[in-house]
């Protein structure tokens, strides 16, 4: 089975943020002093979580991938690994982390197939790191880098770019690609940090794209897939390749094949939406699974054309005033 949207898009990945709490202050993604955390009760319980993604298993979705917050600050989340694995329904389960709680955790993921990671990762100075993060934490992140690889994952890295921070990190982090089978992946800085100020001086796609270009003259864009958020690049001689996720030009947005649950339960069918629906409380209300399944199915064909569209239909400030902490990743 095949779930389309209105746009005949298939739609068949979902992304789950299991918390939003988080051990850094990454301070695009939220504010110095945190944000008000949601009461455990309030979070989908991974009873729920794992009920939902059997529904969208039966519905043709393929690919989930987990988020946080830090989603292995959550007690047990290994056991929610567990448990999805044992569904059978998903071929790709994912995760995206900081690195600094992970290690320990390494053996059982490579035991449950898991071995894709997303690490995020924005820079390769420990002083700039500690800036951008308010933690001292770059030793625990670049273990976590050299532990994924020498254990046989494979590894993205996902670097958010902002103009006047960390803009000179691209060329030291591409060049990671040429010693290491990683993908490097330049992300567009976006407006969701808890305290958002407007910047009309964003470093964009484009301007990644001639830094490195302006390095490396063999740049040359891989044929994409339906579902891509980047657009990856070879450089000859290189062992890891490079990516380009225009996240807040929104170019890829003809393409998209995903729903979000943020961690108190929110469906959110595109990243600048406001939240479509609250799935915690309609399975609280006792739904059966079929009538979960037919919300998604209506869910689904509500998706907008775009992230433009989607933005339009709210008030800028709810968007601009969310963490990517409470969002889910």
């Amino acid at each position: 089975m095949q779930l389309k949207d209105s746009f005949n898009r298939t739609i068949d990945y979902i992304r789950i943020g299991v918390t939003d709490r988080c051990n850094l202050r990454c301070f695009y993604c939220m504010p110095k002093e945190g944000i008000p955390y949601e009461p455990k009760a309030d979070l989908l319980s991974y009873e729920e979580i794992i009920r939902l993604l059997d529904v969208l298993g039966n519905l043709g979705f393929k690919k989930v991938r987990f988020t946080g917050g830090e989603p292995f600050l959550r007690k047990d989340f290994i056991t929610l690994l567990e448990k999805t694995h044992q569904l059978s329904h998903y071929k790709e389960i994912r995760i995206t982390t900081n690195g600094t709680l992970m290690t320990q955790h390494i053996p059982k993921l490579k035991e449950l197939g898991i071995d894709t990671i997303n690490l995020s990762l924005d820079t390769l100075d420990a002083e700039r790191f500690k800036e951008i993060t308010r933690r001292d934490d770059f030793s625990k992140v670049i273990n976590a880098f050299h532990t994924l690889l020498d254990e046989g994952f494979t590894l993205k890295i996902n670097a958010v770019v902002m103009n006047g921070i960390n803009t000179e990190d691209i060329l030291p982090l591409v060049a990671l690609a040429e010693e290491h089978p990683v993908s490097i992946r330049f992300i567009e800085e976006m407006p969701f940090n808890g305290g958002y100020k407007e910047n009309d001086t964003k470093f964009n796609a484009t301007d990644i794209f001639d830094t490195i270009k302006n390095k490396y003259a063999s740049l040359s864009a891989k044929t994409g897939k339906h579902g891509d958020t980047a657009t990856n690049y070879t450089i000859d001689g290189f062992k890891g390749e490079v990516g380009i996720i225009a996240a807040f030009s929104r170019t890829f947005c003809n393409t998209c094949n995903r729903l979000r649950i943020t961690p108190k339960g929110d469906i959110k069918t595109c990243l600048y939406d406001g939240g479509t629906f609250s799935i915690r409380d309609f399975i609280r209300s006792g739904v059966t699974d079929e009538q979960i399944a037919n919300k998604f199915i209506e869910l689904i064909k509500l998706k907008p054309e775009n992230g433009f569209v989607a933005e339009k239909g709210i008030e800028k400030s709810l968007v601009r005033g969310e963490s990517m902490s409470t969002i889910g990743g």
